[in-house]
């Protein structure tokens, strides 16, 4: 394993060290704030610790074996020994390499996913139902929870635009990568002829943003109209200036709710939409501002980025960032998205771990 990246973890030992010993002080445990602070980081550095021991055991058990190499009574068994222990610490560094992956804090956030139809009219619309519901199927799977927060239906069915709010633990870190422009390739319903048509959606995926940083908007900012719900009806819908449209003037963005009968929830809701995209856009320009000549594998989310291919003739599904082609489109609709969610999450780590090798080089 290279100095540097054992340097790197002697460095984080220290610090784990050091953890154990302010959770025993008697005026931090008093302190209950800091106390839970630190013992989430004592508890992320516990695993990778003991990884690491048991790293450090098998290259004392290695030094020990080649030492041995020069007496012929022990040469066998320390021969024996050396494979057993580089095999071991193969395993070890890999192990140490993943655990020293920074960790994405929002990966473990609900999200908002917003589904757009693009080129392609009203079968584009009948293809961002479909992918709606696709994503609905994901989520039972994983016993979440999913709301619509805003949607503009197609003529022929589907969804002009769809904006949703997907609740449950670690929702974003397993959506993130399907932000970007999503093409279909199928003979539509509306086609009368059999040609195959191609057209396409945009989705965007966003974590959803703590309470805090959404009451730092500054409401000077911002322009808030109301006006009539539109959707099936019922006893407040329609009847009441429910819905509410929220324009953040310096950038232009505009969000819509309509989902709840209540003024103030739907805007509340708003808020955290705008708050999330807001956000979203930062990291976007902050990630233009110090890209580097390496490109991330798996591109920048966004909706300018055709990811993915659904071809329906051939049951096929093509991922365009990792070349991967699968012919099981049809799981995959039913909401068996780990079938790409997985090797993109590969990737994603084989990535970091390349840029984590370049930083310690």
């Amino acid at each position: 394993m290279k100095a540097s990246l054992v340097a790197k973890l002697q460095g984080l030992h220290q610090r784990y060290q050091e953890l154990a010993a302010l959770l025993s002080d008697s005026a931090v445990i008093a302190d209950q704030t800091q106390f839970c602070a630190l013992s989430r980081e004592y508890a992320q550095l516990t695993e990778i610790m003991a990884c690491f021991t048991q790293w450090q055991q098998a290259q004392i058990d290695l030094e020990t074996a080649q030492a041995l190499l020069d007496d012929p009574e022990w040469q066998e068994l320390a021969q024996a020994e050396i494979q057993q222990s580089s095999e071991q610490l193969a395993t070890l560094e890999q192990s140490l390499q993943g655990h020293l992956i920074p960790c994405d804090p929002q990966d473990e956030c609900s999200c908002f996913l917003e589904i757009r139809a693009a080129t392609g009219g009203d079968e584009a619309a009948i293809f961002a139902g479909d992918l709606f519901r696709m994503y609905s199927r994901y989520v039972e799977t994983q016993r979440w929870g999913i709301s619509i927060l805003s949607s503009n239906t197609g003529d022929q069915g589907g969804f002009k635009e769809l904006i949703v709010k997907i609740s449950g633990r670690g929702a974003y870190g397993l959506l993130k990568f399907e932000s970007g422009g999503h093409r279909v390739q199928r003979v539509p319903s509306t086609e009368s002829q059999g040609r195959v048509h191609t057209s396409a959606c945009t989705v965007a995926v966003m974590p959803e943003v703590a309470a805090a940083e959404v009451q730092q908007i500054s409401p000077a900012d911002l322009r808030i109209d109301t006006f009539r719900s539109s959707g099936a009806g019922g006893q407040h819908v329609n009847t009441t200036d429910s819905a509410i449209r929220i324009t953040h003037l310096p950038s232009g963005l505009v969000v819509e709710c309509q989902d709840e009968r209540s003024q103030h929830k739907n805007k509340a809701k708003a808020m955290s939409v705008l708050a999330a995209r807001l956000r979203a856009a930062e990291q976007r320009a902050r990630q233009q501002e110090t890209e580097t000549l390496r490109r991330n594998l798996l591109g920048s989310g966004d909706r300018s980025d055709r990811i993915r291919t659904y071809n329906f003739a051939q049951n096929r599904v093509t991922d365009h960032r990792i070349n991967l082609t699968r012919y099981c489109l049809s799981e995959l609709l039913e909401g068996q998205l780990d079938l790409l969610i997985q090797p993109l999450q590969q990737e994603h780590q084989a990535d970091q771990l390349a840029n984590l090798a370049d930083q310690l080089a």
